[in-house]
């Protein structure tokens, strides 16, 4: 390889969502012996379930699979209400990890619904987002992918909402919304964008990066929806050449020049910094920022009901005032990337 200089999109990796989400299932794991169970992966990327796996996390596809009493977490992309309420009578410990994003969407669909809105989700049909916001409603609720199959919707609808899979293309959102607003009178539509914010600001940096590299490289998985929208955007956005990788052992050899590095929503830092080290840049590397996150999410609330009663349970043992102090008041201060690490390290030196 012959690379000048590596630009760093910014912001870039794990969301508010994805550290709730690993943080929460690390929890878990520390909390209960092996296994615990997850429904569908935890994120959708490669790296993050096979440390869990090293864990003793057991990935499922179908709650039924999981043990009568065993733990389980439900994953951050949101589950139907139906599964929800099974995992509760089947496990005797139940955490979901929805994104707090994706609640909202669910709660925008059983809103409109009850009011007698025909409902347009604009989503990928396989993903598991889709899957469970459409089973919110499913008697109201239309999926489309595009904006031509948009033309199937009948033009006479009187009350229609459009509302969309929180992490879609930037770009393809705005196109559909804008044929949906020409097609029908009135449209209603959230107030504030259905698009998860951490989505739409990859986006942006991914297309400042794209207009000065002359490669970009795209760390994530290829079922993750927000990374495949920014491989995406990253050719709309005039980088010559475009990677998607799920690590630095898959880098073509002959990268050259200036390269720009952006990373998926649930893709580790530490990935991002072997491609780094790799490509081996003559003069270093350079952030591109195009804005500053802060967004936290807190734990799951039967998360924090479990602690808060094992601390409780541990404070009486030892006869000390019980509701003074949880594992999770720090929460904030961990990062899921330093926590998965230090267990993933741990198990492997046992």
């Amino acid at each position: 390889m012959n690379v000048e200089k590596v630009l760093l999109a910014r912001p870039r990796g794990f969301c508010a969502g994805v550290e709730m989400a690993i943080k929460s299932l690390t929890w878990m794991v520390r909390v209960f012996e092996p296994p615990v169970y997850c429904y569908h992966e935890i994120v959708h990327n490669k790296i993050i379930v096979d440390r869990f796996e090293t864990l003793g996390v057991v990935f499922v596809n179908n709650i039924s699979d999981v043990p009568v009493g065993a733990p389980v977490m439900l994953s951050a992309h949101g589950s139907a209400p139906e599964l929800v309420e099974t995992a509760r009578e089947i496990s005797g410990i139940s955490i979901n990890a929805v994104c707090p994003l994706v609640t909202k969407v669910h709660h925008e669909v059983k809103v409109r619904s009850k009011k007698g809105y025909s409902i347009i989700y604009v989503g990928h049909r396989e993903h598991d987002e889709a899957i469970g916001t459409m089973a919110i409603a499913p008697e109201s609720v239309t999926l489309i992918e595009s904006e031509d199959e948009l033309d199937n919707i009948p033009d006479d609808l009187e009350m229609v909402a459009l509302i969309n899979q929180t992490t879609l293309s930037l770009d393809d959102w705005e196109g559909i919304r804008e044929s949906a607003q020409r097609k029908f009178n009135s449209v209603w539509m959230a107030n504030r964008s259905d698009l998860c914010f951490a989505t739409t600001n990859r986006q942006l940096a991914v297309r400042e990066i794209s207009r000065l590299a002359d490669t970009v490289v795209v760390l994530g998985s290829a079922n993750s929806s927000n990374t495949v929208a920014l491989e995406n955007t990253a050719r709309r956005y005039g980088a010559e050449r475009v990677f998607r990788i799920n690590s630095s052992s898959e880098l073509p050899q002959d990268i050259a020049g200036v390269v720009g590095i952006t990373a998926g929503a649930s893709a580790p830092e530490d990935l991002v910094q072997e491609v780094i080290s790799t490509l081996n840049p003559r003069d270093g590397s350079e952030d591109i920022n195009v804005t500053i996150e802060d967004e936290y999410f807190p734990p799951p609330p039967e998360l924090r009901d479990l602690f808060r009663a094992l601390s409780d349970a541990v404070a009486l043992s030892l006869l000390a005032p019980c509701g003074v102090n949880s594992p999770l008041d720090d929460d904030r201060a961990r990062s899921a990337s330093d926590t998965l690490n230090f267990l993933t390290q741990r198990v492997s030196t046992i």
